[in-house]
């Protein structure tokens, strides 16, 4: 479990605050992450990783000469939102455009991508790469489904080598793909992991087995088999590995890569066996990476990341990086100069008092988010443990971290005169910017839905409250690509919102 900690809901922003401390000369934080303390060239494509925390030294830890020129860093096992992506692309851009690199997971598909598209209408050239390189989290024929996992680091590498030869914002792009459809990676584990301040893991392995398959958010692992000694062991990572093998020889980069419990000395071990394997089947071992670079908290477990190299990634995985916890040969850190140390602040909303009418709603409205704050708060603990049956059991703090914003927001908009459509529109903004997470965005962008149905010009009807209901279920749908049954929590708002518009034609 985790021993050290304040506050468990500001373990993530205590922690990236004392990694700035230690790497000032590498890193400098900006709003929803870190950039480069000397960025490079003016003109260069800036790549950018982004993710939860829980992960270290993904993703922070590897923004440096020949790595990222910045990190966007979400909450516990969370995806930052897109004004945290925003953000520290507004901060490490270069001019050449950035791209977001990151794993295929729900919250982080749609943060970035509405980052992206808020960068674009501002002009800045925005792409992105998305991991999925985990070959158990989906099959063949669904390749697209698949999670990232370790092999972000290859992706990640290549990316940034190809960035930092000063290659237009399309061969980086084109070179990123190319690594991630060449890379495979499958994990296991021997424990779960904690989150802060619980006294137990979001899953159990039983003693004696091995949980084949795990996610590095925690999701527990597809099968269990039992405990093999460390040669069985590499036989089954390398076989899996080595079914889906693009080409049937030649050059592989590798990564065996810790979960954050497991001693260096036994991947050493495992290792050990791995590579003749990976020989006896006819392939030559480059750069193999040994250690703890994609964790998942405490989680006792391992991975491997296979990457079969070409004449044009060869170079990029063997290219130099100088990053915190991730070098690579020798870099001399040319640099334009150290960018100015201000920090861009979020911009605030600013708007026009509402009517007396709007205001008298938008108080009532602020009641009720603190009521279901206080609801949520008390179910915090019941929604994180719903939530690691087969997730990641971060559900109930993101859904709390999200509504504590909302309500800040909302009460500090009511002395300005708020009508109840800004006030929705302001609590909206503050739940996405601060939860993170695909729950964080859906949430904030239906809620902002709402608000603009229902304005600050007039007061709040039945029929107004059904039409905003309706807002906020359709916003859910195309913002989420969902449809009822699919098991969401569209499932659940559908009905609420055909209840309302029922209650409000009877009166």
């Amino acid at each position: 479990m985790t021993h050290i900690f304040n506050n468990p809901e500001s373990f993530d922003e205590d922690s990236l605050n004392g990694f700035c401390k230690i790497h000032k000369d590498l890193v400098r934080p900006v709003v929803g992450g870190v950039v480069r303390r000397n960025p490079g060239a003016k003109g260069k494509v800036a790549v950018l990783y982004g993710g939860g925390s829980g992960h270290y030294p993904i993703f922070y830890g590897l923004v440096g000469p020949g790595m990222a020129d910045g990190a966007v860093v979400g909450n516990i096992f969370t995806s930052p939102s897109a004004h945290y992506g925003y953000s520290v692309a507004r901060a490490a851009n270069r001019g050449g455009g950035v791209i977001f690199a990151y794993g295929n997971y729900a919250g982080d598909v749609m943060n970035f991508q509405l980052a992206g598209e808020q960068l674009r209408a501002e002009g800045i050239d925005a792409r992105q790469v998305v991991i999925t390189d985990d070959v158990l989290s989906a099959g063949v024929d669904e390749i697209e489904k698949r999670r990232g996992i370790a092999g972000d680091l290859v992706v990640f590498k290549i990316l940034a080598a190809a960035a930092d030869t000063g290659a237009d914002i399309d061969e980086v792009e084109r070179l990123g793909r190319l690594a991630n459809d060449r890379t495979r990676s499958i994990g296991v584990a021997f424990s779960g992991c904690t989150m802060p301040g619980a006294d137990h893991p979001l899953f159990t392995v039983e003693p004696g087995t091995i949980a084949v398959g795990l996610g590095l958010h925690g999701e527990p692992g597809l099968e269990s088999v039992p405990m093999e000694p460390a040669n069985e062991l590499a036989k089954r990572l390398v076989s899996r590995l080595l079914e889906e093998a693009p080409v049937p020889s030649g050059r592989v980069g590798a990564i065996l890569n810790g979960l954050g419990a497991t001693k260096y000395e036994e991947l050493f071990v495992l290792w050990n066996d791995i590579q003749p394997l990976l020989e006896d089947a006819g392939y030559e071992v480059v750069d193999p990476e040994v250690g703890e670079l994609a964790t998942s908290l405490d989680m006792a477990g391992l991975s491997l990341t296979l990457v079969w190299l070409n004449e044009e990634l060869a170079p990029l995985w063997k290219a130099p990086a100088y990053s915190a916890a991730f070098r690579k040969g020798a870099v001399i850190a040319a640099s334009a100069g150290a960018m100015d140390e201000a920090e861009t602040a979020a911009a605030e909303i600013q708007f026009t008092p509402g009517t007396p009418e709007s205001q008298r709603a938008a108080k009532q409205t602020a009641a009720g988010i603190g009521r279901a704050l206080d609801a949520i708060r008390r179910a915090e603990d019941e929604l994180g443990r719903l939530d690691a049956v087969a997730g990641d059991g971060d559900h109930g703090r993101g859904m709390l971290r999200g509504i504590v914003a909302a309500d800040t927001a909302a009460k500090a908009a009511l002395p300005d005169g708020a009508g109840v459509g800004t006030l929705l529109n302001c609590a909206g903004a503050a739940w996405a910017a601060d939860a993170g997470g695909t729950s964080g965005v859906l949430w904030g962008s239906a809620l902002r839905a709402a608000g603009a149905v229902l304005g600050d010009s007039s007061g709040v009807g039945l029929g107004d409250i059904a039409d905003a209901a309706e807002a906020f279920t359709s916003t859910l749908a195309r913002l989420g690509k969902v449809s009822l049954q699919d098991k969401t929590m569209y499932d659940a708002a559908v009905p609420a919102a055909a209840s309302l518009r029922a209650a409000a034609e009877h009166g």
